[in-house]
């Protein structure tokens, strides 16, 4: 059974509160929490204060998905603000491996995204000091936008990648995530499906969740 994190980067910001006692009482694993900061991305989202809210309105894991330049001078703050799972972009990364340790060290689980015309190949040297993988299956930066296709055969040459190690490696996907899409990703391979507009535009969201906790 796959994983759910919803991400509330399309949820209703002036009810946060609302929202994480729905996604509490809902069968959603973790929280998707997207910072963003006009840099790496062309937009800006929230950040520590808000997170900070969060992390005490549940006991849920905080899946913190960094879209910023420069990760490693802010990588501290996000474990005092409530991360539990720290995701950092591969392309922003000059040290990597750095990256990671940090992350590791201060107590958190490291994971690693990937943009679409990033090859997977490229997180073969990495790979085993990872908790997940993140496949971004839009271009970061928006939530709404249409999944991109080519990003199945992503998921498989990953998972291939990850079945090597020998290893319990997460591949996550985000982007464009529906009832109708989520069935060929598992397939594929992934285990943590993010969705934004699917669950929080949706007429039940807590329906939705339900659903897209039993693709199997």
């Amino acid at each position: 059974m796959s994983l759910i994190a919803p991400s509330l980067l399309a949820s209703d910001f002036l009810h946060l509160d609302r929202v994480c006692k729905m996604l509490n009482e809902s069968e959603a694993d973790w929280f998707h929490l997207d910072v963003m900061d006009g840099r790496f991305v062309p937009n800006i989202s929230f950040g520590i204060p808000v997170i900070e809210h969060i992390r005490k309105a549940t006991k849920k894991i905080c899946d913190v998905h960094l879209m910023i330049e420069e990760p490693e001078k802010l990588t501290p703050v996000f474990k005092k603000a409530g991360a539990d799972i720290l995701i950092v972009h591969f392309e922003t990364c000059k040290n990597l491996h750095s990256n990671i340790q940090q992350i590791r060290s201060l107590g958190m689980k490291p994971a690693v995204a990937i943009n679409p015309h990033t090859p997977v190949e490229f997180l073969q040297d990495i790979l085993e000091d990872l908790y997940h993988v993140l496949i971004m299956t839009v271009n970061p930066g928006f939530g709404g936008q249409s999944f991109i296709p080519h990003s199945l055969e992503k998921v498989r040459e990953m998972k291939k990648m990850i079945r090597k190690t020998r290893k319990e490696i997460l591949i996550e996907v985000d982007g464009g995530i529906t009832l109708e899409n989520a069935p060929a990703l598992i397939q594929a391979g992934a285990d943590v499906l993010v969705a934004g507009s699917s669950i929080f535009q949706s007429k039940d969201p807590k329906e939705t969740i339900r659903l897209l906790k039993r693709i199997a």
